[in-house]
Order: structure tokens, then sequence, then C-alpha cells
């Protein structure tokens, strides 16, 4: 996925009511950009980090800006917009370009499924339907490990116990975990900060749900799923 709009760089002032910053441009404004990322965002918002923004000119926006990535100044980068996952992984699907699926010929997005839940993509062909639910994985306590969740998320419990009972019904399920860091090479759970989640991880899988996680190579320019990595538990 590349972003639609050249980004530009800024410094963190303060990230507050979850989804607002307050940023400082390099010409020394100040404004306050959105921030699409509903988590804690541990270890990523600290004041005076280095970020880089989307601007728009769309007039139905409030805010002019998004806040799409941290810059590490070190050659590394993660992702922080919760909204990417799926867009750059729609365009892989589409392509055949994700490793470790079933074979598939349709990719479907957002399709009901579960009680009150819409799967994030369905992959349909021969044989059995794969739902596949996407989390977005932005957390790394650890050099070179990232970590989901980082914050506590009966959502993302709900979603595995309901990919569980998909497998119930017949079909494949596939918790599928993009890893928005190009400074992690392995994948864990975050046990500590959400353990219902961890024990639901662990009884999905004994139900037969798959899980994969795939590192993001990224830049100012584009964020696309780039290999495969391991998920040590």
């Amino acid at each position: 996925m590349h972003f639609s709009t050249p980004l530009v760089p800024a410094r963190l002032i303060r990230r507050y009511k979850r989804f607002l910053a307050d940023v400082r441009l390099e010409d020394g404004r100040e404004v306050t950009a959105h921030c699409a990322n509903p988590g804690s965002m541990m270890c990523l918002a600290a004041p005076g980090t280095k970020i880089w923004l989307e601007p728009n000119d769309d007039p139905k926006k409030k805010l002019k800006f998004g806040w799409r990535l941290v810059d590490h100044e070190n050659g590394h980068f993660t992702g922080v917009d919760t909204s990417v996952p799926n867009k750059a992984l729609k365009a892989a699907l589409i392509a055949h370009e994700v490793p470790g699926l079933p074979d598939y010929t349709l990719v479907r997005s957002e399709v009901k499924y579960g009680e009150n839940s819409r799967i994030d993509f369905l992959l349909t062909g021969d044989g059995a339907a794969t739902y596949v639910e996407v989390k977005s994985v932005t957390l790394s306590r650890q050099s070179g490990l990232a970590e989901f969740p980082d914050s506590v998320t009966a959502r993302g419990t709900k979603h595995l116990n309901a990919l569980a009972q998909m497998v119930a019904e017949g079909h494949r399920a596939i918790m599928l975990y993009l890893v928005q860091r190009t400074d992690c090479d392995a994948m864990t759970l975050a046990h500590d900060i959400d353990p219902a989640y961890a024990a639901a991880f662990e009884a999905a899988q004994k139900a037969g749900v798959g899980a994969m996680a795939l590192r993001c190579a990224i830049s100012p320019q584009r964020i696309i799923p780039d290999a495969q990595i391991p998920i040590r538990l």
C-alpha cells in the first residue's frame, strides 16, 4: 500500500484522548493530528518522538493531518495507523502474495459471521472457506520481538472465539498478525497485558484455528507485507 499523499515529518508533543496528537511541524507550526489507533501505543508516544504525518485537504475533515508512522531514527519504522493492515493486506491477498494460505480464488472483506461480527477477509474457492481475522501489531518491549496486544482487548478475544466456532462448523480459520514494525523478526503474546486474550488464543489453537505473523516493509512512501515471521509462545 502506497500513501496517497506524500508524508511530512514532525515531532510529537503529546498524544491524548486516544485519537488526538499535538505535533510540531518542521516549519515550527504546532497542529493537532488524528491518531487512528485505539490501543495504548506503549513505547511509541514519548514526547519528542519523530513521526510522519499524512496531510489532507478534505473539507469534510476537521483535522488536516493523520499520524501514520513512528521514525525510530535508526533506519527502522513503526506504522501506527490500525486501518492500514486491511488496506495493505487486501492488495496482497488479491495478488496471492501472502504466503502460507490455502488456495483461494475470491477475496471478500467485511463479511458477516458469528454473533454480530464481520470477518476481515473471507477466502473462497475449492474446498472449505477460509476466515481470516487481522490484527495490527506495534508493541515491542524486547529487541527484535513484537508483542500483541498492547492493551486489554475484549474484542480481540471475541474474534478468537468466533474463529474457533467457524472451525467447529467445518471451515478454516486463521488469526493473522500484521507486524507494523521493521525491527522485529519474531512475535509473541503479551500475557501480562491481557491474560484473557492469551488464554483465548491457546483455546483457539487447540480448536484448530491457525495463526501466522507477517512483518511489513515500511517507509514514508509505503507499507507492504514483507515476510512471514515465527510466533513464539
